[in-house]
């Protein structure tokens, strides 16, 4: 899942952006509106984390933008206001989802995975291909009954492929949904987590590569 946090408080930015990454996401920050507007505007993320209250473009702008253009960015506000005045306006405005500072960290992850469990077309609470089960919300991988130990890395470009169900994805693709901004184009990385992932899944191997295209969960196992 890749998801945006657009905060001035730089360190509950920081915070919040170390805290998704924990969790397995691909997290971006921006720490003014403009500046979210920006990175929104050439990377499609599955979730905004939006601070309201903004220096540069204000939150209420920014979340214009995004309900506009007609993406499938779910959008979480965040305000330093629990009215409720507060919370209708911003649902009125086009977020999916509001909270109050201050809040509990456990239950922003929960609100970002089911926002991001809201996007188009919808995946299945645990993801399937021939004897592989994935469930993003546990975190676990099983191969015909037996648990696969796997980095966050690994764990995120299997879940992107078996949610493509056999469709391929592009090694750009995948840089773009399981890693961030940071993440080198250049870089092998990916063939190496796909090479890593293949091993740790063992036999029959599940992963195709389409030369020239990407990856794709092989027809054998999406029968």
């Amino acid at each position: 899942m890749r998801v945006l946090v657009v905060e001035d408080e730089q360190r509950l930015a920081d915070a919040i952006a170390r805290g998704l990454r924990a969790e397995g996401m691909a997290v971006d920050v921006a720490y003014d509106g403009t500046e979210g507007h920006e990175k929104s505007s050439y990377t499609r993320y599955d979730v905004v984390v939006l601070d309201r209250d903004l220096p540069g473009m204000h939150g209420d702008d920014l979340l214009a933008e995004l309900v506009s253009s007609g993406d499938i960015t779910r959008v979480l506000m965040l305000t330093a206001s629990s009215g409720l005045d507060a919370r209708v306006e911003g649902l009125s405005a086009g977020a999916d989802d509001y909270l109050a500072k201050p809040f509990a960290f456990p239950e922003l992850v929960a609100r970002v995975r089911a926002l991001g469990r809201r996007a188009t077309p919808a995946a299945p609470p645990v993801l399937r291909a021939g004897d592989v089960e994935l469930d993003p919300a546990k975190r676990l991988v099983f191969r015909a009954g037996t648990a696969v130990e796997l980095t966050r890395k690994e764990f995120g470009v299997l879940e992107v492929l078996m949610s493509a169900a056999g469709t391929v994805v592009s090694s750009e693709e995948l840089l773009e949904r399981v890693w961030d901004e940071n993440a080198d184009p250049f870089t092998t990385t990916v063939r190496v987590t796909v090479m890593t992932l293949r091993r740790k899944l063992g036999d029959p191997g599940m992963i195709d590569t389409v030369v020239g295209a990407g990856y794709r969960v092989s027809a054998d196992a999406t029968e």
